[in-house]
């Protein structure tokens, strides 16, 4: 595979998983209004993300995509398991 397309192929995956994460919206939405969701998925989300945005940030080469995929997970997993407690 080229680097052109694997470059686009990242990118895409960094879409998908932004969307992925802002899917959290409606759960924190959920336990605002008191109906509480379990924190553990989002908090464990949270945490993996962490691991890759660091990963991705801290390599000698670095991988902006893999940061950006993860970094909304970081944020909306986050808030989601604050909101369930």
């Amino acid at each position: 595979m080229s680097e052109r397309n694997l470059q686009i192929l990242g990118w895409a995956g960094t879409c998908l998983s932004v969307i992925m994460y802002v899917s959290y919206v409606p759960n924190i939405m959920a336990n605002l209004d008191g109906n509480k969701v379990p924190f553990l998925q989002p908090l464990a989300a949270a945490i993996n993300c962490t691991i890759w945005v660091s990963y991705g940030l801290l390599k000698p080469k670095k991988d902006y995509p893999l940061a950006a995929a993860n970094f909304p997970g970081i944020i909306f997993g986050l808030l989601t398991a604050i909101t369930a407690l």
